[in-house]
């Protein structure tokens, strides 16, 4: 392994740093941990997109623009952590790879466990929530410390909000073999930096309404760093009156049939999302997150079931603290640690009735009336064309399939969460949300096929999709699922397109680096893949032919491919949230 001289930590200059006396924000921080990786020889670094992440990528394509470091960009972080393992070793220096939160991370581990034994000086960027928001069920957060066990040298867990230059200069030097004085020598190795990053995620502070993009969101919170409102806590009383506030049923994933039966019997709005499998009956509302905007001042009280993770609207609603929220909880869950949330967990059944009350009681329970015409809103704008998009593919998949359906983490989840038809009750909906990654899920709709033999059908997207195309391979003489994957190909990911990434401050500023760290764009033929693995293929290039392809009856593996332009969802759901607000203006008493 070649030697690296040894960088000394750069000193703070007090009229350019004066600035890191007080909390640095995202953009900062990820700036002082690229400043560090360049100054402690780092010169190629692969990126897999994310959210939580995108300050560092951010912050790298400038360094890479300056000409201080070279960027690789992989959608698996897998091959994306190989990848800079085969860096480091054809350079004889370390190389570093950088990933969002979640499963993420735990993708690295094979590349891990050959650094260590290899000793290969590899640095592992992985982004997380802030220390507040650990142990509270937030989106793709998991317990990262100590998550390579004895594969990994000395690293860091840098705090948001702190300078983290020194916490990663001194990650160099395990990186490379050095050990501080009077402690052991070590091999050169791989070195973890874990990296929390605060909202906002992009530099110059775009507003939360660029942000949401009037759509889905990729890291969502289900409760806010927000002290508990008074009444919330475990031991509080019920309520004294709850007939006189304004109560809605907020089914997350895992919520089961409870929820819907629970908000039917008193008459409640249900919000649910599509893998709560309590999305059916008169209670529930479809685009409900586009009427939080508008009728959430009128909610009062919450009462959850499951762990919802979709969007930003439910999680503000959920952390408000003029709102009380009670967590029906009968049994422990994996999801969060008690004491971290702030809401009332309620077991017996009765109890939780009593702070529920009645739809019917007092004053009138917000959005059911003008759900169904926020709905009819939306079915009307998307009839009117033009051209494929994928709320059409989830409103299909969701009114076309009879067996089980299993949805991609991502917009296709989003999409059905938006579209899909409350006036059915599914056989049963899956989702990986318990980090809500898209990796293996070719692989997980094949285990949920193959479990009960029932015909089932997934929706993803092609990043989804070709981050796991090894789950298509099935040795000669193991059991054919009855399985059909239904892959929106927009020919990259289309998600950050209604995002930050996608805000027109943020494509002006970065230009085509948004594009390719974000939408990370590529032209694989899904035709011949398919038949590489031996998979019957199919497209749809109209919304006939969709429902067509989807009437027929799932049989063998299959794919069904619908090509979409990415580059317009911004605008189709600008137009949605237009119509739906158009639709509420003015909501009649009692709807």
């Amino acid at each position: 392994m070649t030697e690296i001289p040894a960088a000394p930590d750069a000193p703070l200059d007090p009229a350019r740093d004066a600035s890191l006396k007080a909390p640095l924000d995202a953009a900062a921080s990820a700036a002082r941990v690229v400043r560090a990786l360049v100054a402690g020889g780092v010169t190629d670094v692969v990126v897999a997109p994310g959210s939580r992440s995108a300050p560092l990528a951010y912050a790298l394509a400038e360094a890479e623009a300056a000409g201080e470091v070279r960027l690789h960009v992989r959608i698996d972080e897998r091959s994306a952590a190989f990848t800079a393992l085969g860096l480091a070793l054809g350079a004889g220096r370390p190389a570093a790879v950088l990933t969002t939160s979640g499963t993420a991370v735990g993708e690295l581990l094979p590349a891990v466990m050959e650094a260590n034994h290899a000793a290969v000086p590899l640095v592992v960027l992985s982004a997380d929530r802030p220390e507040e928001l650990r142990g509270t069920g937030a989106n793709q957060t998991t317990v990262q410390p100590g998550l390579f066990g004895v594969h990994v040298r000395a690293g860091s867990d840098l705090a948001a909000g702190v300078d983290p230059y020194h916490g990663v200069a001194r990650a160099r030097r395990p990186a490379v073999g050095r050990s501080a004085p009077g402690e052991p020598a070590l091999p050169p190795g791989p070195v973890p930096l874990k990296l929390a990053f605060r909202d906002p995620l992009v530099p110059d502070s775009v507003s939360s309404s660029a942000r949401d993009g009037g759509g889905p969101v990729a890291d969502v919170a289900p409760v806010q760093d927000a002290e508990p409102a008074p009444g919330t806590d475990h031991e509080a009383s019920v309520p004294e009156d709850p007939g006189t506030g304004r109560t809605v049923v907020v089914a997350g994933h895992g919520a089961g049939e409870l929820a819907a039966v629970f908000a039917a019997h008193l008459g409640l709005p249900l919000l649910a999302e599509p893998s709560s499998n309590a999305r059916f009956g008169g209670s529930a509302i479809a685009p409900y997150r586009l009427l939080l905007e508008h009728l959430g001042p009128m909610i009062t009280r919450v009462v959850t079931f499951g762990r919802p993770t979709l969007s930003r609207p439910v999680a503000a609603l959920l952390a408000r603290a003029d709102v009380e929220h009670a967590l029906y909880l009968p049994e422990p869950v994996a999801w969060f640690e008690d004491g971290r949330r702030p809401e009332r967990i309620i077991h017996p059944p009765p109890e939780l009735l009593g702070f529920a009350g009645r739809g019917g009681a007092g004053r009138p329970a917000p959005g059911r009336g003008a759900g169904a015409a926020a709905a009819a809103a939306v079915q009307t704008l998307l009839a009117a064309g033009p051209g494929l998009n994928g709320l059409h593919v989830a409103d299909a998949v969701w009114e076309h399939t009879d067996g089980n359906r299993v949805l991609g983490s991502s917009n296709p989840i989003r999409d059905v969460d938006l579209v899909a038809a409350t006036d059915q009750h599914p056989l049963e909906v899956f989702a990986n949300r318990g980090l809500a990654g898209i990796d293996g899920t070719v692989s997980t709709a094949t285990g949920v096929a193959l479990a009960a033999g029932i015909p089932t059908r997934a929706l993803m997207g092609d990043l989804t999709f070709l981050h796991d195309v090894g789950g298509l391979l099935l040795g000669v003489g193991e059991p054919q699922p009855d399985l059909q994957l239904v892959v929106l190909h927009g020919g990259g990911g289309g998600i950050f397109g209604l995002l930050a990434p996608g805000a027109e401050p943020t494509t002006a500023r970065y230009g085509a680096a948004v594009e390719r760290l974000f939408g990370t764009p590529h032209t694989v033929d899904l035709a011949a893949l398919a038949a590489a693995y031996g998979l019957e293929h199919q497209r749809a290039g109209t919304v006939e032919e969709l429902d067509a392809a989807l009437e027929e009856p799932v049989r063998g593996r299959s794919v069904l491919e619908i090509k979409a332009d990415r580059t317009t969802l911004r605008e189709l759901h600008a137009r949605v949230r237009a119509v739906v607000a158009a639709a509420v203006v003015t909501p009649a008493p009692g709807s």
